[in-house]
């Protein structure tokens, strides 16, 4: 494999995805706004051009090397860590040899498909993993032997789009939701790329759209810098890679996207004026937002004055630490509050990658570490992160923020890791989670008529309520959470949550024997997060 022809692919690949990056978010399964799969598969894809961009590989194996790692090490949510095996599976049969011919191809495929179903613990059909399977199925048809290779990518972007057209008739979730599965279409769109390019046919355009990489869950990533500022660059021949390299200077959270007529800029900076100097260096600036994130950044410099070898000689050497992930600063101070040595920023649109949870793995003073995703995104990529580490990792198979909660209250720094673990899983194993969101589209789930714009409440992720009063919905979840012999209720309000005291008072009413923890969690998308004990 040769570097240039990989950058080649890579960043085509990447220009496809992005272009087809809001459909693949809207395929999720329940109408509630936190369909990220496409901009997962985004974000971990370019990382993985980023790193190629600057590498200096010589070589075959080393390219191979360069290419797995870069796919690891920027993996986000289940999608992008599945990804990343298949990345890996591919290239470490192209490693071997200096060519791509159709026969590397067909054993690339097929390396590609079993080293994907190797990091699912169960595999499921339906999904990335089926269609990943079908098109090296396709590769090695006899009938396939003798084409190009630009031929042979047709031919398995053909078997692959089949197959993915069929994942509703694997699983009832998406028959149900009336979608394909979200994962399998990425790679689809990702293969396409590559194919387009081998074929040497156009590419579509990336679109301009702030969202086209998320802007809006860029901004849960906290910054040291003090102003936001979003800006468009209109002109011809802009140079994007340049823009970009003039900005890293000044800022982070930076994201350019866009073509040579018009790019949009996103930038965290203390200086403002000199982003908006470097666009109006290139073309015309339109659109400018400036947004001051001061008490963002008093916290932000806070932690970051605390390096992991100062933060070691400040912070006693714990006998089990504690990483969790969570969106939402209210949130990231109470699970801080009980007790968790590092809390990353991140769950619903916006998960974390491997080497984060890596680097913040590494920063714990501990000999062990326990890890809660808090999402059932984030579980697949913390696992990925404990394999990685240098120390011995724990992850607590938590798989939404609630059900945190409900965990970490049972977690000791003094105790051991066994003492933790078995305490902290007997937790999640008791609890029943509870969620009210607004439906982000029409839909039927599990008996439930569901209409955009809705209240919908969730029960252990099925759908049990929609209705336009948050309250009933409310009081439905909190009724079925209940259900049964528990004691303990805990209640995270979310961005925009209307006052919680008439839900209260009616839960003390029919429940007064169960104890209420109110806490302002402020995480987006869920104006209430549920769990009972």
């Amino acid at each position: 494999m040769e570097l240039a022809i990989v950058q080649r692919l890579a960043r085509a690949a990447l220009q496809n995805l992005e272009a087809h990056r809001g459909r693949i978010d809207d395929l999720n399964v329940y109408p509630v706004p936190d369909g990220d799969t496409g901009t997962n598969l985004t974000l971990t894809l370019r990382s993985v051009v980023e790193a190629l961009d600057a590498s200096t590989a010589n070589g075959s194996e080393e390219v191979a090397r360069e290419l797995s790692r870069a796919a690891l090490m920027g993996a986000r949510g289940n999608s992008g860590v599945i990804f990343s095996q298949i990345v890996r599976g591919f290239a470490d049969v192209l490693g071997r040899f200096d060519d791509a011919s159709t026969p590397r191809l067909r054993r690339a495929f097929r390396g590609a498909s079993d080293a994907a179903y190797r990091a699912v613990k169960r595999p499921v059909e339906g999904t990335m993993l089926t269609v990943i399977r079908e098109m090296a199925e396709e590769g090695e048809r006899k009938e396939n032997r003798k084409l190009e290779p630009h031929e042979l990518m047709k031919a398995v972007l053909a078997r692959g789009e089949d197959a993915l057209s069929r994942t509703p008739e694997m699983l009832d979730v998406l028959r149900d939701a009336g979608v394909v599965d979200a994962g399998g279409a990425g790679l689809i769109e990702i293969t396409r790329g590559i194919a387009l390019e081998l074929a040497g046919e156009p590419l579509p355009d990336a679109p301009v759209e702030g969202e086209a990489l998320g802007f809006d869950a860029i901004h849960q990533e906290l910054s040291k810098y003090r102003y936001c500022t979003v800006f468009v660059v209109e002109g011809e021949g802009l140079d994007l890679a340049g823009l970009e390299s003039t900005l890293e200077k000044i800022g982070d959270s930076l994201l350019v996207v866009g073509d040579e007529s018009a790019l949009k800029v996103h930038v965290h900076t203390d200086e403002p004026g000199v982003a908006l100097s470097a666009g109006t260096a290139m073309g015309v600036v339109e659109g400018v937002e400036i947004a001051n994130m001061h008490m963002q950044v008093v916290q932000r410099e806070e932690r970051l004055t605390e390096s992991p070898t100062a933060g070691a000689s400040t912070l006693p050497t714990l006998e089990t630490g504690l990483v969790a992930v969570c969106p939402g600063q209210g949130n990231r101070r109470l699970f801080e509050s009980l007790g968790a040595t590092k809390v990353i920023e991140g769950g619903q649109t916006m998960n974390p990658s491997t080497a984060e949870i890596v680097d913040a793995i590494e920063a714990v003073p501990a000999d062990e570490v326990l890890v809660l995703p808090n999402n059932s995104n984030v579980v697949l990529t913390a696992e990925q992160a404990a394999e990685l580490a240098s120390k011995p990792v724990r992850v607590i198979p938590s798989r939404s923020v609630q059900a945190g909660l409900a965990a970490i209250g049972r977690y000791i720094a003094t105790n051991s890791p066994d003492e933790n673990e078995e305490e902290m899983r007997d937790a999640l194993e008791s609890v029943r989670t509870g969620e009210v969101t607004v439906a982000s589209r029409d839909a039927e789930l599990d008996g439930v008529t569901i209409a955009k714009g809705m209240y919908l409440g969730l029960v252990d992720d099925a759908a049990v309520a929609a209705d336009a009063d948050l309250h009933a919905v409310a009081l439905e979840v909190v009724g079925r959470v209940l259900d049964g012999d528990r004691g303990w209720l805990g209640i995270l309000t979310g961005e925009g949550a209307p006052p919680v005291e008439e839900l209260l008072a009616a839960v003390n009413e029919a429940h007064p024997e169960v104890d209420v923890e109110v806490h302002d969690g402020g995480q987006p998308h869920y104006p209430l997060l549920v769990v009972a004990e």
